[in-house]
């Protein structure tokens, strides 16, 4: 049976999913649910994942959900395939560890609230004053993650874990600013560093294959 991994296009969890496998070199189905045509509320999918959200994967039987879970997972299940997802050292694993708890406990969070306001409400009712404050919090934690962020090379060492966790999320909020509202002003509020670390994460070379398909759309 294999792996069967089931994303949604632009979901910077399933994104997190989709470039573990590609780094782990695990050959996998991949199954792209619609979330405007109501994939994530069928009977089918409820089974796999109560909570009905995107990733999930299914493995010889067994299915699994949130991103984390899953990133973990495969490490331990598939050791010895492709690239290890955290580092052997013990503390340099603590750290991608920490960075990937940071990422979905902060990161995630400033993100999500422009996700919340921009993309899941027309523009006539955006809230400005919480839009603001969004961006207040992501530009802060862009100013954290700068300080992350090596001269060169990813975020502990080799890629791993962590930079499939990150990535995700800053792209996303970039192409809000892309897409829905240009002078949102978020790019501007990359530094050096964490801008450079994300030219290398784009620069994978599996990293054009797990590119959001809507995104590639013109």
């Amino acid at each position: 049976m294999g792996i069967t991994f089931y994303c949604g296009s632009g979901s910077p969890y399933a994104w997190r999913v989709w470039l573990a496998l590609e780094h782990k070199q695990l050959p996998y189905a991949l199954k792209i649910l619609s979330f405007s045509s109501g994939d994530l509320k069928t009977p089918e999918f409820i089974t796999l994942n109560p909570r009905g959200k995107v990733p999930v994967v299914t493995d010889n039987g067994f299915a699994l959900y949130e991103s984390a879970a899953i990133v973990e997972y495969l490490e331990d299940r598939y050791p010895n395939s492709g690239s290890g997802l955290f580092p052997l050292d013990i503390a340099q694993r603590a750290r991608a560890r920490r960075l990937v708890r940071e990422g979905d406990q902060y990161l995630a969070t400033a993100m999500e609230k422009l996700v919340e306001e921009i993309l899941f409400k027309p523009r006539e009712q955006w809230d400005s004053r919480a839009i603001d404050a969004g961006k207040t919090e992501l530009v802060a934690e862009f100013n954290r993650f700068e300080a992350y962020a090596p001269r060169d090379g990813f975020l502990v060492g080799a890629a791993s874990a962590a930079d499939f966790t990150v990535y995700p999320l800053i792209a996303l909020a970039l192409r809000i600013e892309d897409k829905k509202k240009p002078d949102l002003g978020i790019r501007s509020a990359l530094g050096p560093n964490l801008s450079a670390w994300f030219a290398r994460v784009e620069k994978l070379p599996y990293f054009a294959k797990t590119i959001p398909p809507h995104w590639q759309e013109r």
